[in-house]
């Protein structure tokens, strides 16, 4: 079950790290005054395959937490001293 699980979450972070590009990809179009419907139905799709991933993922047996993209990027601290960023996925 270990391998199924640890399989699901690289393809959750896969999936978020094509979401980023989407987002920042409709932002940019957004700046522009463009048309952003495509990619944000794109997005739609990649976050209900995100949910059914995270489904799956617990189904079999992910109990741990899921970080988020301000848990990855928040730097680690040591006796109040930043150690280092932090970048798993």
């Amino acid at each position: 079950m270990d391998h199924k699980v640890n399989e699901i979450r690289r393809k959750i972070s896969a999936l978020r790290l094509e979401m980023a590009d989407l987002e920042a990809s409709v932002r940019s179009q957004i700046h522009r005054d463009l048309d952003c419907s495509s990619c944000a139905l794109q997005l739609m799709s990649l976050r209900r395959e995100l949910k059914l991933l995270i489904g799956e993922w617990k189904a079999a047996g992910g109990g741990d937490r899921l970080p988020n993209v301000g848990a990855r990027l928040r730097p680690l601290k040591k006796e109040g001293k930043p150690l280092r960023m932090v970048l798993s996925g």
